[in-house]
């Protein structure tokens, strides 16, 4: 079956230009040109991606991305027309998975979209004779790769689909500790681009997902190295 995209970005000319690219290779697209008009389309259907332009009239693309991420564990892509640093990790924290600065190119938006797909459909961490683990248990915390659910305490706590891969991996080798440009080439899986930033930056949104619940650390850093699960 082929993965379904929404498109959400005002400005005509790239939404069309975007759904003509993403349909040629094969992707079925649905576009709204508000985020209004967004959240009323992902209340109605379910997608496999969205692409998110920031800067929406009415409902604010930032404010759409809040809303998805209560709900929602499917990749984001930001559009942005930003290249500051500080912006693409503040685009990062918002709870994007991914971004794109305008212009941009199709072959990179592509190569972009089709590793978040790959991400969200077929990473499983490690595996026992090739089946995936039922559940990753660390103290009273419990992941579900299946279902891509976490329960802390019983309660669930929605994650991005990076936040959800990080702790996966983590929670997958708990005696093993991760550098930062390891966990992104893992994660990520489009290669190092030198946003060293994207990491710490999820990684510290889920210790504050966490800490909403417990004050007990879940995730250690170690100085000089970079991360890992504190069983």
């Amino acid at each position: 079956m082929n993965s379904k995209i929404l498109i959400i970005e005002d400005d005509a000319d790239i939404n069309h230009l975007v759904k003509k690219i993403l349909e040629r290779e094969g992707y079925e697209t649905e576009t709204a040109f508000s985020g209004t008009e967004g959240r009323l389309l992902l209340q109605l259907n379910s997608y496999d991606l969205v692409l998110l332009d920031l800067m929406l009239p009415g409902l604010s693309g930032e404010e759409l991305l809040a809303e998805i991420r209560k709900t929602r564990h499917m990749p984001v892509i930001a559009l942005t027309a930003k290249a500051g640093l500080s912006d693409k990790v503040h685009v990062l924290g918002a709870g994007a998975d991914d971004y794109m600065t305008k212009p941009f190119e199709k072959q990179e938006l592509l190569a972009r979209i089709q590793a978040q797909l790959r991400r969200a459909g077929t990473y499983s961490g490690p595996k026992t004779d090739g089946i995936p683990p039922e559940k990753l248990v660390c103290r009273e915390l419990e992941l579900y790769p299946e279902s891509r659910k976490v329960l802390l305490r019983g309660r669930e706590i929605s994650l991005t689909a990076h936040e959800f891969l990080l702790l996966q991996l983590m929670m997958s080798h708990p005696q093993k500790v991760f550098s930062r440009e390891g966990l992104y080439q893992s994660v990520w899986d489009n290669g190092f681009y030198g946003e060293d930033n994207a990491v710490s930056v999820h990684i510290s949104n889920i210790r504050k997902k966490l800490a909403a619940i417990t004050s007990e650390e879940y995730i250690k850093t170690v100085w000089g190295i970079g991360y890992k699960i504190n069983g």
